[in-house]
């Protein structure tokens, strides 16, 4: 995870210190500020993450779903190995439904669509992405207009078909109309149009370890 940062000073926030949306005996349901890592990474400066945190107070919990260090939104923890295996296995076979909020730069024009681009890591600037024809990883995601907002920007809800690293990034800079805050992918303006990545993973939905369909949605906070 250390990749993710191109700026070694790595200073996360602390307040709120773990932000619980739900807890039963199975699950974790965790509101992930801007700027905290998912997991720590190699570097013992980058021990501070989500999970660490987590873990001072549920020593079992495993993580689900992870999000980039500057995204926020629902992360999901398991509390025993049953409820992990029986909702990671959602994920990896594409049962889930993700639902993210973003501010992009520029008036996208439409109301809605789907992006269709094969990603794959960029070789020469690690660890950014790329669309990749040749050998990139099938991706797909929708989008939705929510708001048209005076920049020009515009406010999308996103929902991944895939799950490929910085995909709805990589996706909405493609569109040229990158994610506002986002240091990795976009342009000047868009990049100090916003004091952090404005991409926020909003809603998930999938069926709880004990057979219910289950939803948990965190509104942006932008």
């Amino acid at each position: 995870m250390s990749s993710e940062l191109s700026n070694p000073i790595y200073h996360p926030p602390l307040e709120p210190y773990i932000s619980i949306v739900h807890r039963d005996d199975d699950l974790l349901v965790l509101d992930k500020p801007s700027g905290l890592l998912s997991v720590p990474g190699r570097d013992p400066a980058l021990f501070d993450s989500l999970l660490t945190r987590v873990q001072k107070k549920f020593p079992k919990a495993l993580m689900i779903n992870r999000l980039d260090k500057d995204t926020s939104g629902i992360v999901l923890m398991s509390l025993n190995r049953k409820a992990h295996a029986a909702i990671a296995s959602q994920f990896e076979n594409r049962t889930t439904e993700k639902t993210y909020c973003a501010i992009v730069w520029g008036n996208v024009e439409g109301e809605s669509g789907e992006i269709d681009l094969p990603l794959a890591i960029d070789p020469e600037n690690k660890p950014r992405h790329r669309v990749d024809h040749d050998n990139g990883r099938a991706s797909q995601t929708e989008w939705h207009v929510l708001e048209r907002l005076p920049l020009p920007a515009t406010r999308l809800r996103l929902h991944p078909l895939t799950g490929r690293t910085h995909q709805l990034r990589v996706h909405l800079k493609a569109m040229e109309h990158p994610i506002l805050g986002d240091e990795f992918y976009a342009h000047d303006a868009a990049l100090k149009a916003a004091d952090r990545l404005l991409l926020h993973a909003e809603e998930v939905r999938f069926k709880h370890p004990d057979g219910r369909d289950v939803a948990y949605r965190v509104p942006a906070p932008f």
